[in-house]
């Protein structure tokens, strides 16, 4: 989840100030001046539905906060702490033998680690077992639950292996068949736990399965494997589909292709030149990220505030450079044009109409541009809700169109 630009100069603040509150936005920004940190908060609470998180739990992290935002450290450590104490809690649970609800805790203590340790630059050796832990946490909850059934695994590319999630098809809805499934990447910042927050589980009740994968540059990948954020997807979305389609449970003609936020550019560039994909959904646009960051960097050296889903610093971490310059000529190859005209798959693209990142303008033209005959652009307004970057004020409305689309499209004819 990513940017927008506004200036923190008092004399000069306006209504898209993301250092000013926002008093007619009608979603919940607890950090009413910080619109990174109220993005950061929405992505852990919107995952409440599926992963169980607590709203008691998220209110007192954000009360013992109250008076140090900004201070990304103090983010870290009231999650992290939060964190701590519910996994005892589960550890606890475990040890009286009541596994359910040490798994319901595990999932929440994950969400609430990682939720606090995206803001952290440089990583540090804490931060690091931080995640560590969360991951490991993810995979005991995982272990227990029985539906979905969660399945982490190791997707071969190139010389190593990317880590995934295989969350399966509900049984009863597959009745034994070969099951359609979908491939979920990640966006610029977020991760595959996080993802499966995202109402994995109900697209695994319609009876398609979903593989969450930690491409490179997301997740473990980028924090364990040395694995930096590259521009030509298709190099491991092409493994990741034939993985899938190697897997006897699963239709290799109807394996779809879907990304959030940068993920905008991940899905559509994987299913144009991966022509084997059944489907494409991006959730978020993106059209050109040279000229968003290069805009970009150009603010922030002018002293504006952007309204940003992590620290600028993110970006050379995640392509393992050192120097804006040598980011920039990266993100030379993170361009579209010339791309989505070649796809040919039915199409699905969510934009949110007041999304402070990546203006409804990119949506329209990134639509327009793909060449496949059956697409859609919905636009989420702020009347009906998931107005936000990627529907982060209402995860739901988002879900719900994506999953009832992919279900249409990769559930027809049986």
């Amino acid at each position: 989840m990513l940017d927008e630009e506004t200036n923190a100069n008092p004399a000069v603040q306006d209504k898209d100030d993301p250092t000013v509150a926002k008093k007619d936005d009608p979603a919940f920004l607890y950090f009413p001046t910080n619109y990174r940190w109220s993005m950061g908060l929405l992505i852990c609470l919107s995952g409440a539905p599926w992963t169980g998180v607590e709203i008691d739990e998220v209110n007192r992290v954000g009360r013992a906060l109250t008076d140090k935002v900004g201070d990304d450290d103090a983010w870290f450590e009231e999650w992290a702490r939060m964190g701590d104490k519910i996994t005892a809690r589960g550890r606890d649970a475990m040890r009286a033998g009541h596994r359910l609800t040490a798994a319901s805790c595990f999932m929440r203590a994950c969400r609430y680690y990682q939720t606090g340790e995206r803001f952290i630059h440089p990583r540090s050796q804490r931060s690091m077992d931080v995640y560590a832990q969360s991951v490991a946490l993810f995979k005991e909850a995982a272990a227990i639950i029985r539906r979905p059934r969660i399945e982490p695994v190791e997707v071969p590319y190139e010389n190593t292996s990317l880590p995934a999630l295989l969350v399966h098809p509900d049984p009863e809805a597959t009745r034994g068949r070969p099951a359609p499934a979908m491939v979920f990447f990640d966006g610029f910042d977020v991760t595959k736990e996080l993802q499966y927050g995202y109402g994995v589980p109900d697209l695994a009740a319609r009876g398609i399965g979903c593989l969450v994968v930690d491409g490179p540059g997301n997740g473990e990948s980028v924090r364990f494997r040395n694995l930096p954020l590259i521009a030509e997807t298709e190099r491991y979305a092409t493994p990741v589909y034939e993985y899938l389609a190697g897997r006897q449970e699963f239709d290799a003609k109807r394996i779809g292709v879907m990304a959030l936020s940068l993920g905008g550019y991940y899905a559509p560039r994987a299913a144009s030149l991966e022509q084997r994909f059944a489907c494409c959904v991006a959730w978020g646009a993106q059209w050109d990220y040279h000229e968003i960051w290069a805009r970009r960097l150009d603010l922030l050296d002018s002293g504006r505030v952007l309204s940003l889903s992590v620290p600028p610093e993110h970006l050379q971490w995640v392509l393992g450079v050192n120097d804006r310059a040598s980011a920039l000529k990266k993100l030379e190859g993170f361009r579209l044009d010339g791309i989505v005209q070649k796809m040919t798959c039915p199409f699905l693209l969510l934009h949110g109409e007041g999304d402070e990142q990546i203006p409804l303008e990119i949506a329209e033209k990134l639509y327009e541009a793909v060449g496949s005959k059956q697409k859609a652009l919905k636009v989420f307004t702020r009347e009906e809700g998931g107005f936000h970057h990627c529907q982060v004020d209402d995860a739901t409305i988002g879900v719900h169109y994506m999953w009832d689309w992919i279900a249409d499209i990769l559930h027809a004819g049986e």
